[in-house]
C-alpha cells in the first residue's frame, strides 16, 4: 500500500513539474512577443514625435540646414526617453540602439543637401525592421515622407539620393539594403523587400531604418 501510495505522488508530482514546464515556456515566448510589440510601437511614437517637432520647428525656414542630434537635443524636438544628450542617443533607442537625426538633400536638384532631413534608428531586430519599414507612414506633400531605407547593418550615412530617385529599382546591387520611394518603389516598402534588407542574424539587433522628410 504505502508503495503504491508512493508511486502515485511521483507520478502527480512529475505532472506537476511537465505543466509548469510548458506554462514556463508559453510565458517567456508570450513575453518576448509582448516586448517586441511594445518597442516597435515605442518607436513608432518616437518616430512620429521627431519627425512632427522637427517639421513645425522649421516650418518657416526654407532648409533644414545644421539640423544634426546635438541641435536637435537643444532645441527639444528629441524626446526625453532618447536622452538629453547627443551622447545618450547613441545608445537611446528602445533596442538599445543609435538614433541619427541629419539634414538631407531633398534630390538631385537639392544642390546645398538641406532641403530635407533624416531619422535613423539603429539596432533594431528584424521583427522591428520589418515592420518599420513596411509601416503605414503616410504619403503625400502632407506627410512630407520621401523615402524610406532599411539595412541589415547600421546605417550611419545618408541615404543616397541619387538612388532614391532613379527611375530602376533602388537600392540595386545589394541583397541587404532596400529603398522605397521613387516610381518603381513607392512607400510603404514591400514586404519581400523589407524582409530581404532587414536580414540581421537574429538576436544580434543590429538591423536600421532610415525615413527621409521634406
Amino acid at each position: 500500500m504505502r508503495i503504491n501510495e508512493s508511486g502515485r505522488s511521483m507520478i502527480e508530482m512529475l505532472g506537476v513539474l511537465a505543466i509548469i514546464g510548458v506554462l514556463s515556456v508559453g510565458g517567456i515566448a508570450g513575453y518576448t512577443k509582448a516586448m517586441n510589440k511594445y518597442r516597435i510601437n515605442k518607436v513608432i511614437d518616437q518616430v512620429t514625435m521627431i519627425v512632427t517637432n522637427i517639421r513645425t520647428l522649421y516650418a518657416m525656414q526654407r532648409n533644414y540646414d545644421g539640423l544634426n542630434e546635438e541641435n536637435a537635443i537643444a532645441m527639444g524636438v528629441i524626446p526625453d526617453e532618447l536622452g538629453t544628450t547627443a551622447d545618450d542617443l547613441e545608445t537611446g533607442n528602445p533596442y538599445g540602439g543609435s538614433v541619427l537625426i541629419r539634414a538631407s538633400a531633398q534630390n538631385a536638384n537639392d544642390a546645398d543637401g538641406n532641403k530635407a532631413f533624416e531619422v535613423a534608428f539603429n539596432g533594431l531586430s528584424k521583427e522591428a525592421c520589418v515592420a518599420l519599414a513596411t509601416g503605414d507612414w503616410g504619403s503625400g506633400h502632407s506627410a512630407g515622407l520621401i523615402a524610406i531605407g532599411a539595412y541589415e547593418e547600421a546605417n550611419t550615412e545618408a541615404i543616397d539620393d541619387a538612388t532614391l530617385t532613379s527611375s530602376g529599382a533602388p537600392c540595386t546591387g545589394s541583397d541587404n539594403v532596400a529603398c522605397a520611394g521613387n516610381a518603381d518603389e513607392p512607400v510603404p516598402m514591400s514586404v519581400v523587400k523589407a524582409a530581404s534588407a532587414c536580414d540581421c542574424p537574429a538576436g544580434t539587433n543590429s538591423c536600421s531604418v532610415v525615413w527621409k522628410y521634406f
